[in-house]
């Protein structure tokens, strides 16, 4: 009888897939071409298309998980499976219904790397958090820190229709977002995902080195299940 094949319907963490032996679609080869030739990514495609398992699995292999790419491709292109630190952050739990959300959900995510890292958390703006997060992290072990952001457009257009409350959002991530660049000599590797790129709205004001892939022939498949 044959071995009945696992899918991972609404798995969204690499590990998990790995280690539970569900299927997976090898990614590896586009996500070491990615990794290995640029900095600074952005990514758009639809909910449900499978970012979050791609950020999952590039937190994986920059944690220098490499037990878990065995028989992929990757294990045939990477040799040194260096560790660096990691830092992700998924705004796709944005509830609009939550007074002050936003912040609650980057108050609980930074706190999360702080304790893990034993910094202090201040009293201070989101922006001026993750940049201390980064500087701190990076000095306490000697390696560019890596930051992974999921959905980043989340609280964006769930008020799309709400000026207002379109606008105070856009400041907030604007805030977050931006200050990144002024981080480079710390960082190791960005990547952005969300739904779309709201370029024309300056969220990513002073981030312009971002480069979008949304559209580029080379990553048309880094997501998605395709049929050959």
């Amino acid at each position: 009888m044959a071995k009945r094949i696992k899918y991972p319907v609404g798995i969204q963490t690499f590990e998990k897939i790995i280690k539970e032996g569900y299927a997976y679609v090898d990614k590896t080869e586009l996500i070491y071409e990615l990794v290995t030739t640029g900095q600074y990514y952005f990514l758009a495609r639809p909910r449900r298309f499978g970012k979050s398992l791609l950020l999952s699995t590039i937190q994986a292999y920059f944690e220098g998980k490499r037990e878990l790419f065995e028989g992929l491709a990757i294990s045939h292109l990477e040799e040194d499976w260096e560790k660096y630190p990691v830092i992700r952050l998924d705004l796709s739990a944005y509830d609009p219904q939550i007074e002050g959300h936003i912040e609650m959900i980057l108050d609980t995510q930074l706190s999360r790397y702080e304790e893990l890292y034993g910094i202090p958390s201040p009293d201070i703006s989101h922006d001026q958090r993750l940049n201390r997060l980064i500087y701190s992290m990076s000095q306490k072990t000697g390696k560019g820190v890596v930051v992974l952001i999921d959905e980043y457009d989340a609280p964006l257009t769930a008020h799309i229709s709400e000026p207002k409350m379109f606008e105070d959002r856009r400041n907030i991530l604007r805030s977050v977002y931006s200050n990144l660049k002024s981080m480079d000599e710390y960082l190791k590797f960005v990547m952005l995902t969300g739904v779309t790129r709201y370029s024309e709205t300056s969220v990513f004001s002073g981030l312009n080195n971002l480069e979008d892939i949304s559209t580029d022939y080379n990553y048309i498949t880094i997501c998605e299940i395709t049929e050959v």
